[in-house]
């Protein structure tokens, strides 16, 4: 008797284990590539080199605009759906705002005077708009009718950024640099029929406190594709986006709209950029 329950008993097991054996394995997903993009998680911000206040010489500080409709920029407004970990820029940062590691200031000035939270932004950014549908009726004609829809903040509304920025000259290192302080993030405004009302900023982050963050997202590299992704932090440290000057400080706090219009204000945009490549180019004549 006791052979036979010791060999019921090891039936019983190798069943156990075969009917284990052949249910999938739900717990890890096929592999979606030729390797395991693991290391992204583990990846750190490239630090800042230390700048005493004495070995500073010069600095300008600069502000940006970044059109996210722009070719060079399309990384930063795409992919509509986050994907493989993948997620658009917006997204990004919206998500830092509602978790907590990001602060979000308003746009009451651009030195971070004024923390608001990510109900703040929802709360100014939900508006009610006038939609248009079709439904049949009683004789299964289809028939329009419009009906009022509650539309909050979307990712697909942003699509300006501004940046500020300062670029110095370090005495120490012999060299001229710039650094990103903070970014701007601007929506296409509509009215209650969805039409647009033009440009609406909504809040500034500072970027120092974010590029734990970026460091960890990815952006799609244009010339390399998925083999070559780099970081949002890379792209911002490398200076990979297009761009156009907007406001260089001055004695009036003015920006370049300000004081000029359509083909002068490029101009005056394009002015204040080369000032700054002659000065790097002055330093060195002999």
């Amino acid at each position: 008797m006791k052979s036979k329950g010791f060999f019921l008993l090891l039936l019983f097991i190798i069943g156990a284990e075969l009917g284990c054996s052949a249910q999938p394995n739900v717990s890890r997903p096929p592999r979606d590539g030729v390797y395991d993009h693991a290391s992204i998680n583990e990846v750190l911000p490239i630090p800042y080199v230390y700048l005493r206040e004495a070995d500073l010489v010069w600095t300008k500080r600069i502000w940006r605009e970044l059109d996210l409709r722009e070719k060079m920029n399309h990384p930063f407004y795409f992919p509509r759906e986050p994907k493989n970990g993948w997620k658009r820029f917006a997204d990004v940062v919206l998500a830092g705002i509602q978790a907590g590691p990001i602060t979000a200031f308003a746009v009451i000035d651009d030195q971070f005077n004024f923390p608001i939270s990510y109900e703040e932004i929802m709360k100014k950014t939900t508006r009610s708009e006038l939609k248009h549908f079709m439904r049949p009726d009683s004789l299964g004609n289809l028939v329009p009718y419009d009906t009022n829809v509650i539309a909050s903040l979307n990712s697909d509304d942003i699509k300006w950024l501004r940046i500020k920025e300062d670029y110095y000259f370090d005495r120490q290192r012999s060299e001229m640099q710039v650094r990103i302080l903070g970014i701007e993030f601007i929506r296409e405004a509509k009215d209650d029929k969805g039409n647009s009302k033009g440009p609406e900023a909504l809040f500034w982050i500072y970027l120092p406190e974010c590029r734990d963050i970026f460091a960890r997202n990815e952006i799609f590299n244009l010339k390399a594709g998925a083999a070559g992704r780099m970081t949002y932090d890379d792209v911002f440290m490398k200076r990979m986006f297009s761009s156009y000057i907007i406001k260089e400080e001055n004695v009036y706090d003015r920006r370049i709209a300000e004081y000029s219009s359509q083909m002068d204000a490029l101009l005056e945009a394009e002015k204040a950029k080369n000032s700054l490549f002659e000065f790097e180019s002055n330093l060195w004549e002999y």
